[in-house]
């Protein structure tokens, strides 16, 4: 079973963090959106925090400022994952810096475009 975690899915369909859910879903993986103003978000259980997941993810896609990210990346590393997806605009030296010192895998890389585009309209 394919698993991912969207740190900082957004209810708002507009926004990619909400259709990287969709297409993680369509794609079949089971999906943990993180989003701590959320409690459902497309119909999924939303978690407040890296460290309120149900177990530990494949995956971590990120849609969140670096400063967030910089917080996040100790609970992310304590949660553990396979891959960190940092997408456009998630990424600094400082992250960078700090997710190599913390021994995570880090994809610089749209997670929509790996996953075929956005989300079909549903």
């Amino acid at each position: 079973m394919k698993t991912v975690a969207v740190l900082g899915a957004s209810a708002d369909r507009a926004k990619f963090s909400n259709q990287a859910v969709r297409a993680y879903q369509r794609a079949g993986f089971t999906v943990y959106p993180i989003n701590p103003r959320e409690v459902l978000l497309e119909g999924l259980v939303c978690y407040p925090n890296p460290s309120a997941l149900p177990g530990r993810p494949q995956r971590f896609s990120v849609y969140l400022p670096p400063p967030k990210v910089l917080e996040l990346l100790p609970a992310i590393a304590a949660r553990g994952c396979d891959e960190l997806w940092l997408n456009p605009g998630t990424e600094s030296p400082a992250v960078l810096e700090a997710a190599a010192a913390l021994g995570l895998n880090v994809i610089q890389a749209c997670s929509l475009r790996a996953m075929g585009g956005p989300a079909e309209e549903s």
